[in-house]
């Protein structure tokens, strides 16, 4: 049985919407109805035909699914193509094992090379290679042709949308970002070299701009984009540290990426940084919520990033909706566990990762029920949770299981629910978006289910600009080496499944 096809197009409804829904739980694996309807989903009809052809039967016994035998589940990997699942199981097998501690000192030589052989951008033959391996699995593509191909396969697939981003950005170490505060070299615009402020302009928070604009203009809409300030170059870096409002070349440049995307219907993520500049992000994205999230009642156009693994943030995202609820907006909000363990003081961050996997779930919780808890606690003289929306992103199943079966019960309940998606990266936990998409495909239709609306975030560029990126998600797979051997066992598992469906021991889905 093919399961190839998600019955409708995930295109039909692109906007949010606050609607209430009752339902109950229903699972990808759940037993078959115990009727046939022509309200019955395109997969649900495969996989009884599937069930009726395979059921044994008696000329005096008819066969009905009453009397069928348990459905078999559909594994979520099933519905990608082989060679991802190949490819897949490649990187985490590497990612797993003694062979990344090399790989990823090459990956960053790589990422800083600037000479004729070790950088991608000079060196053709290293650009192919890069490009066909870890470069397919976790980008978009380097030009508009190459990304629409590959947002049209996740479509596909059953995916609602994509999350994209532009590739370009600034990652520095721990010694580099103690250092900005010290640096005037980031005071262009300001200072009395008009040469020196023109070529930052020109050089960099142009190029930056245009990439930005470009990349909302790829999306449709319902889609996000990720924005990522520090790819605007020195003046944003020097803005961000001081806790100013942009220069008022970068400003006319956010003004204007966020204009293109309030008026295509498309959403913005302004992502979370390293910790040196993450407090002057915060006070830029407020500004911008309250701009463009207060025009259009109960939507964010402007999405905040919140790291769970930082101690402060629960104090920082109750401010938050302080402010939102204040001022009158709604409050968008990307939830992460956090991507910079690797440069960010570690005294900043959670002592464990059970104590991170707490205020992430007890954070999404409140979120979803739209009120203050243990973890989440309102800030001084604050008690009425404001209108939010929510990106979770995250590659930990049972966090998502668990606000899975919190939205399940609310629609059981006929609770009203906030708009919610679930995002992981492109390339990383597709387990856990297989899974979500499924569920989808199974629930489609339904009135008394919650559907969950699956994304994938990717970036686009070219090779020597998606670099940077391509080894922050290397050493995430460090960061997270129980994930990856988890990652690395399922695509083995569907592919031995595969092969033995080849000889027929097994069904083919």
């Amino acid at each position: 049985v093919r399961c190839h096809s998600s019955g409708t197009s995930p295109r039909q409804s692109p906007s949010p919407s606050h609607n209430k829904q009752a339902a109950g739980k229903v699972s990808a694996s759940a037993s078959a109805p115990a009727s046939t309807s022509a309200s019955a989903s395109a997969s649900e009809s495969d996989l009884v035909s599937h069930h009726l052809a395979a059921a044994p039967t008696s000329p005096t016994t008819p066969t009905t699914l009453a009397t069928m035998p348990p459905r078999v589940p559909i594994p979520p990997l099933s519905i990608l193509p082989l060679t991802s699942i190949v490819r897949s199981l490649v990187i985490t097998t590497i990612s797993s094992t003694r062979l990344l501690t090399p790989s990823l000192a090459a990956l960053s030589i790589i990422a800083h090379a600037q000479g004729p052989i070790l950088s991608p951008e000079r060196n053709r033959y290293l650009r192919y290679l890069i490009k066909k391996t870890i470069y397919k699995q976790f980008c978009a593509g380097e030009n508009d042709a190459e990304v629409k191909q590959t947002v049209n396969g996740l479509l596909k697939l059953g995916y609602k949308g994509v999350i994209l981003g532009y590739a370009k950005e600034v990652v520095m170490n721990e010694s580099q970002a103690g250092k900005l505060n010290e640096s005037h070299a980031g005071k262009l615009e300001s200072s009395g070299d008009n040469d020196a402020a023109k070529a930052c302009i020109r050089n960099e928070i142009n190029p930056w701009a245009q990439g930005t604009l470009r990349t909302v203009q790829m999306t449709s809409p319902g889609d996000f984009v990720g924005l990522k300030f520090t790819g605007a170059g020195s003046q944003a870096l020097f803005d961000l540290s001081k806790k100013t409002g942009p220069s008022a070349a970068l400003k006319e440049a956010i003004d204007s990426i966020c204009d293109l995307a309030a008026a295509r219907d498309v959403r913005l993520l302004f992502d979370a940084e390293q910790q040196a500049v993450q407090a002057g992000i915060d006070a830029w994205t407020l500004r911008y919520m309250r701009e463009y999230n207060g025009k259009t009642p109960g939507k964010a156009v402007v999405y905040g990033t919140y790291q769970a693994y930082l101690k402060a943030t629960p104090s920082i995202l109750a401010s938050h909706l302080a402010a939102a609820r204040k001022d009158g907006f709604t409050l968008g909000v990307k939830l992460v566990r956090g991507a910079y363990l690797g440069s960010d003081p570690r005294h900043l961050i959670h002592d464990t990762k059970a104590e991170t996997d707490d205020c992430y779930d007890s954070i999404s919780a409140s979120l979803a029920r739209r009120s203050y808890g243990s973890v989440l606690k309102p800030a001084p003289g604050e008690t009425e949770f404001p209108p939010v929306d929510v990106v979770l992103a995250g590659h930990n199943h049972t966090s998502v299981r668990k606000i899975r079966a919190l939205r399940d019960e609310q629609a059981k309940n006929g609770g009203e629910q906030i708009d919610l998606v679930y995002a992981q990266l492109q390339g990383m936990a597709d387990e856990v978006s297989c899974d979500l998409v499924l569920a989808g495909r199974v629930n489609a239709g339904e009135t008394k289910v919650d559907i969950p609306k699956a994304y994938k975030y990717l970036v686009w560029g070219t090779t020597g600009e998606c670099m940077k990126y391509l080894l922050r998600r290397a050493q995430e797979n460090k960061d997270a080496a129980q994930r990856t051997r988890d990652g690395r066992k399922a695509h083995g598992k569907e592919l031995r499944r595969r092969i033995k469906a080849v000889f027929g021991f097994g069904p083919r889905f």
